[in-house]
């Protein structure tokens, strides 16, 4: 298997963009911002449809819009959080301008790139150049050092946000850095799963890693390993079965991931419930019964 060269940089791309997705998505999760997550996905699609649709690169409509709208929800969220209904709000009526660019796309553009649409929603992990992989890989792992730079104080506003700002930490704007971030790794991962399937990355594993431990720093190494044994499974999945698509076993992989953490937990709590539930004399005459 090893020794396809679309393997080979399925496996570079994949590693890249798992990494950065569990990091990123571990913070995601923890703020609150699944749907931010959700909707910096589906805007990222219609810029790469925008960019398409006037003859640019669709890597650079992915990355002006996810990153920009990232930048937009931090600063108009006013809090630590954008509100769900700014986010949704414009979340609507970009998918609207998405329904705009793709008609002119079909319209006039797509004969000279007619796969285009279908590569930026589902994503061609099989079918990325070595070039392509070595990008994903480079900008991945800078989005993943300028996360680590910020995880300190990022987390110390995810916990407690008043207490952070007191304490001097520029809440606000960490939080639309961090947006900006989120939409830079919805960007480049739309290119490997597709834009339809970011979100499943991104709020899985990390999900999953809540699930298993409460330490953040754990959880965010957590997380990124199980984003990645995801992608790593689902590349080998669909490479066994080619009828599935790496998409798919990949998402498959993530939720399979969740499912099996959130059983581990109810096991966790129920044998620590279960010693409270019913108390053991271990010494002591045993009282005699009410009459």
């Amino acid at each position: 298997m090893l020794s396809h060269p679309f393997i080979q940089t399925a496996l570079i791309a994949g590693t890249s963009i798992a990494l950065l997705a569990g990091c990123a998505g571990y913070f995601v999760v923890m703020r609150g911002q699944v749907f931010a997550g959700d909707a910096l996905s589906h805007v990222a699609y219609t810029g790469a449809l925008a960019a398409l649709a006037v003859g640019l690169d669709l890597r650079f409509g992915l990355f002006v819009a996810a990153v920009g709208f990232g930048i937009v929800l931090g600063l108009l969220g006013g809090r630590v959080n954008a509100d769900d209904v700014i986010i949704g709000t414009t979340l609507a009526w970009v998918l609207g301008v998405g329904v705009f660019f793709l008609a002119l796309f079909t319209t006039n553009a797509a004969n000279s790139n007619s796969n285009a649409n279908v590569t930026v929603l589902f994503g061609s992990i099989f079918g990325i150049s070595f070039a392509a992989a070595a990008t994903a890989a480079g900008i991945a792992a800078g989005l993943v050092v300028v996360l680590l730079v910020i995880a300190r104080p990022l987390l110390f506003a995810s916990i407690d946000p008043a207490v952070a700002a007191a304490s001097g930490v520029p809440v606000r704007l960490v939080g639309a850095l961090f947006l900006a971030v989120v939409g830079a790794a919805a960007a480049e991962t739309s290119q490997i799963v597709g834009a339809l399937l970011v979100f499943g990355l991104l709020a899985a594993p990390a999900a999953a890693a809540g699930r298993l431990t409460d330490r953040p720093w754990h959880g965010l190494a957590l997380s990124a390993a199980l984003a990645l044994a995801a992608t790593w499974a689902g590349i080998v999945l669909a490479y066994a079965a080619p009828t599935f698509p790496p998409s798919f076993t990949i998402m498959a992989s993530a939720a399979a991931e969740y499912v099996i953490a959130v059983v581990i937990a109810r096991r966790r709590a129920t044998g620590r419930a279960r010693p409270d539930a019913v108390p053991r004399r271990t010494s002591g005459p045993v009282p005699a019964p009410p009459r």
